[in-house]
This record gives C-alpha cells, sequence and structure tokens, in this order.
C-alpha cells in the first residue's frame, strides 16, 4: 500500500493541506484576538441572552483581575465544576489569561470522584454554580481538601430578563442558604473590580494551560496535562478544514464544555473562528430542536446516542432544521442506518471523526467530498496516524493487518499530570498510544477495529465487539446495542449482546440471537441477546461496556460462591 504520508499530503480531502504549520500561539492571545476582530458581534446566546465579544472579554478581564486579588497566578490550578453556562467562559479564559492552569470536572461527580481529582489535581480554587445538584457536593469537598476558595454563581443571573424572574420564582432546586465562611464567594464579588489585570507571560508549548481527567474506564482516572499550543492549534486545525469558513457559524453546544470533545469543537473553535456558540445547559432533544429553529444554528457536534434521541423525539417530524449545515459525530461508532437516516432528516452532512482526551480532535471526515461511512475520515492538518503491532508497538503490523493506531500532532498532550511512568508508557517513538485498533485504506481513510481493551478472546480467537455490534444495528428493531465479554468455562470468555429496541416492537432476545448469529464468524456468535429497557452511558452520552462487565463478572462470582 502506498505510504498514508504520501496520501495525505498529495490526495488531502479537506480544504487545506495537510502539512499545514502551526506557530505558537497561547489560548489568551487567541482570545483576544477573536475578541477584537468581532467585538460587538454574538460569541454566547443563552436562551435568547446574547453575550457579545465584547461583553466576554470585559468579564473574562473581571475574572483575570478578581483571580489575581485573590492571589491566584501562574501555574495555579483553578477548577470548574459548572454545566454550560455563560460564567464557564469568563471563568475559563479568565483564569487561562493570568496563566492559572485549568481543571474541567464533571457536574455529574459525586463528592468523592470530585474529592479525589481535586486532590490529585492540587486545585486551589474552584467555581460552581448555587444550583442544588452542585453546590452541596462542592461544599462536602471543600470541607475535605485543601481547596482554598468556591466561587458561587447563579444561573438566574445569567437569563434573559423574563426567564430569570420565572427561574427564580419557579426553581426548586436553587440554595439560597450558605454558611458563613470566608472560603465562599459570589461570582458576582468576585468580578467586581475595573478589569485592570497583569496577563501572565506565557510559554505556549511548555506552559499547561488544561488539566483534562480521562473517563476511567480502566483504573484510577488521569490527569492529561494539555498546552497552550495543544488547545490553540485543535482551534486553528478544525477552522482549517471547514469549507464554510468565513461563513455564518452558530454552533449548537448542548456537549458539556467540561469534556474534551466540546472544549475543542464547540468552545476553542468557536472563538477562534469568531462564531457563536448556542448554550444549552444540558442535551434535552426537545430544547436543542427548539434552539436550532429559534437561532439558525449551522452546526450541531455530539454523540450518536444524541442523533438517535433527535430522531426519537416526537418534535421532530415538524422540526425545521434546514439551517443546519453540518454535524460532527463523536465518542462512539456511527452506525450507518443513524448516519443517513439523520442526513434525510435534517438535510445536515454528518461526519463521523476521532479524538482522545490526550490527544484533542485528531481526524474526520470531510464535509464535501469523500465522506467514508464507518470510518474517522482522515487526519487533521499537521496530524500523522500511524499503526504499530499491538504486542509490539517498536515494529509495525503485518502487511494488510490491523494495528494500534498511534498519534502525533501539535494539539496531543503534554503527558500526565503527577504520572511520568504513565506518560511514558503512552507513547512510542514520540507519538501517542491509543488503544485503538485500526486500519488505513488505500485512500488514507482510518477505520477503527475495536479498543485493544474491549476484545474478547475466545479460545484463541480475537473477537471485536464493534462488528458484532455493527451487524446488530442492522436489524430494524435494534435501537442501541452493545457486546461485551462474559466468562466462559470452554473458551475463557464468549460474547453477549445486550439492546435496547425502538418504539412499538417486542422482539425477543432470542429471536434476535436467532437472527445474529448465522451472520457471524463461529467465535463471534454471542451466548445471548438480553433485551433491556435502557443501556449505560457515559456522562457525555456514549454507552458504556464497564457497567455491564461489572455486571457480568459479579453474577459469575456469585455462581462459583
Amino acid at each position: 500500500m502506498t505510504n498514508p504520508v504520501d496520501i495525505w499530503r498529495n490526495a488531502f480531502r479537506h480544504p487545506t493541506t495537510w502539512d499545514a504549520v502551526y506557530e505558537p500561539l497561547s489560548v489568551p492571545d487567541m482570545f483576544e484576538a477573536s475578541a477584537r476582530r468581532m467585538f460587538e458581534a454574538p460569541l454566547v446566546d443563552f436562551y435568547g441572552r446574547k453575550y457579545s465579544y465584547a461583553e466576554c472579554a470585559d468579564g473574562v478581564n473581571r475574572v483575570a483581575a478578581g483571580l489575581q486579588a485573590l492571589g491566584i497566578g501562574r501555574g495555579d490550578r483553578v477548577g470548574l465544576f459548572l454545566p454550560n453556562v455563560p460564567h464557564y467562559v469568563a471563568a475559563y479564559y479568565g483564569a487561562l489569561k493570568i496563566g492559572a492552569t485549568v481543571v474541567n470536572f464533571s457536574p455529574l461527580y459525586s463528592v468523592d470522584e470530585l474529592a479525589d481529582q481535586v486532590r490529585d489535581s492540587g486545585t486551589r480554587l474552584l467555581f460552581t454554580l448555587s444550583a442544588k445538584a452542585l453546590l452541596p457536593t462542592a461544599l462536602a469537598v471543600v470541607e475535605n481538601t485543601p481547596i482554598e476558595r468556591l466561587i458561587i454563581g447563579s444561573i438566574a443571573g445569567a437569563l434573559p430578563f423574563t426567564k430569570s424572574i420565572l427561574y427564580r420564582w419557579f426553581q426548586k432546586n436553587q440554595v439560597s442558604d450558605r454558611p458563613e465562611d470566608p472560603r465562599l464567594m459570589a461570582f458576582s464579588r468576585l468580578i467586581d473590580n475595573d478589569g485592570h489585570c497583569t496577563p501572565a507571560s506565557i510559554d505556549p508549548v511548555e506552559d499547561v494551560a488544561l488539566i483534562q481527567y480521562t473517563g476511567g474506564t480502566t483504573g484510577i482516572p488521569k490527569g492529561a496535562m494539555l498546552t497552550h499550543q495543544s488547545i490553540t492549534a485543535n482551534a486553528r486545525q478544525l477552522v482549517a478544514i471547514d469549507p464554510h469558513k468565513g461563513e455564518e457559524d452558530r454552533v449548537l453546544g448542548a456537549l458539556p464544555l467540561f469534556h474534551i470533545f466540546a472544549n475543542a469543537v464547540v468552545l476553542n473553535r468557536t472563538v477562534y473562528a469568531g462564531g457563536e456558540i448556542v448554550m444549552l445547559p444540558r442535551f434535552d432533544a426537545g430544547q436543542v430542536l427548539a434552539a436550532v429553529e429559534r437561532t439558525g444554528a449551522t452546526m450541531m457536534p455530539g454523540v450518536p446516542t444524541m442523533y438517535q434521541a433527535l430522531l426519537d423525539c416526537p418534535r421532530m417530524a415538524d422540526a425545521d432544521l434546514s439551517s443546519l449545515r453540518s454535524c460532527i459525530s463523536g465518542g462512539a461508532p456511527l452506525a450507518a442506518e443513524l448516519k443517513a437516516k439523520f442526513e434525510a432528516a435534517t438535510g445536515a452532512i454528518v461526519s463521523e471523526g476521532y479524538g482522545l482526551t490526550e490527544s484533542g480532535i485528531a481526524s474526520v471526515n470531510p464535509t464535501e467530498g469523500l465522506n467514508k461511512t464507518g470510518t474517522i475520515g482522515q487526519p487533521l492538518p499537521a496530524t500523522c496516524f500511524t499503526l504499530v503491532d499491538r504486542d509490539d508497538p517498536t515494529r509495525p503490523p503485518a502487511e494488510g493487518e490491523p494495528g494500534e493506531i498511534v498519534i502525533t500532532g501539535p494539539q496531543v498532550m503534554k503527558g500526565y499530570w503527577n504520572r511520568p511512568e504513565d506518560a511514558k508508557t503512552s507513547f512510542v517513538g514520540g507519538a501517542l498510544r491509543t488503544g485503538d485498533i485500526g486500519l488505513i485504506d488505500a485512500d488514507g481513510y482510518i477505520r477503527i477495529v475495536d479498543r485493544m481493551k474491549d476484545m474478547i478472546a475466545v479460545g484463541g480467537f480475537k473477537v471485536y465487539p464493534s462488528q458484532v455490534e455493527a451487524v446488530l444495528y442492522r436489524h430494524p428493531d435494534v435501537r442501541e446495542a452493545i457486546v461485551i465479554g462474559i466468562p466462559d468455562v470452554y473458551h475463557g470468555e464468549c460474547p453477549k449482546a445486550f439492546v435496547t429496541l425502538r418504539n412499538g416492537t417486542d422482539v425477543t432476545g432470542a429471536t434476535l440471537k436467532q437472527w445474529l448469529n448465522p451472520q457471524l464468524g463461529k467465535h463471534e456468535r454471542v451466548a445471548e441477546v438480553e433485551v433491556r429497557e435502557s443501556l449505560p452511558k457515559t456522562l457525555v452520552g456514549k454507552l458504556s461496556r464497564k457497567e455491564l462487565v461489572a455486571e457480568e463478572r459479579a453474577k459469575a462470582e456469585a455462581k462459583v460462591a
């Protein structure tokens, strides 16, 4: 096969050159350049209240000045325990402006999960909201960790006037009583200043802008260190591959900003492009459809379960989504049937992409041109995908065989926070090991076969769950599918499938198994298909295997006992 590098250099399908160069750029410089250029244009639309670039820049400066007054500065870790709200934008860019390092925390974390990552990162100051879903957890963490300050915002203050009144009147999950404690400060008090601060001198290539914790699917979550250059290069790469750059740019932001997918595609890419973020605190299919219609959103990044939920929403049939040009799908494999149905329903192009906490966004299918279903497209500019042997990453795989994907590019992390040994094993020859098994075809498109850790060993044969899931998705009654390995006395492991069904269907697991197994190799055939009302999902809404693996392991151990 032709060297993929030659293909990307000569037949790059994105509207730019593959071997582009991205000069060092700090996140504050990127933000301020866009704020100067766009000034009066809206950066955030929050339920109809628009915040211009100038207003957001003022908020950023006031946060920066407030943090400096509290003694926060270069290298200090500032945590964001926030949903998608305007406070996030000011806190994120404000902390980075003074050289602090942002640490993203999921608003769904328990007290123990949040406390563990606060301690691991050495977070000094934490931003949150006064909502009951967040503040009690944050207060408990303050009591049990070295956090020095908790900055508490109110979502009511960010809403349009009429909605703000209604929110205060009807919101039953709002925490109004807080103990007197010098460690607690209202967001409004933090930004009650003139916005004059001393910007930090930042080395974009070396200075860590963001500590982004991995999902923790195996072992303890690790903090990936993303430099300023990692973040700004990724933003520039994403804008470079957009065939509509320079046109109206309005991104539906329902993906959680605490996650690397939204941090890259919704937040930083849109800021660099000078676009607008239609911000929603969480994904709700009805709210998403209403927001697209109200604002004329042009792009909607999401995970496959979000697109399925929109198709299943009763309002979808009457929704006008004609403004949507493109949708980037990531986080999990995108079924061909789902892609085709969503494109037919909306007219938008759904492009499957790929990235990791450790790499930002690394590849995507072109929005225009050859959009290959079942692949993650071609790499972003300045990004190289290479295959290595699964058992010996120092050598390539056998010709034509899948291999572990390793990545180099300016968006790749610097390493893991406080875990130099883990960082060493995560790189080979300077390239990031992804743990994903893939192939690169003759057109330079990358196909993910499966995760190394998800492979099922059936009597010496390797079974890739995603391949079995792909067959299940062909059945008209199957809505979602997960395949895992379960203990088997004879083979060691055997596959088992879990599915949810489309509304109005009542097919049984036994019937699905009877339909499925003849289409699979002997070693791939499932022991059982279990029909469930719902399947476990991660914090960003993608299907999750680990809960089912733990459940089946517990069943097997109980039988032995």
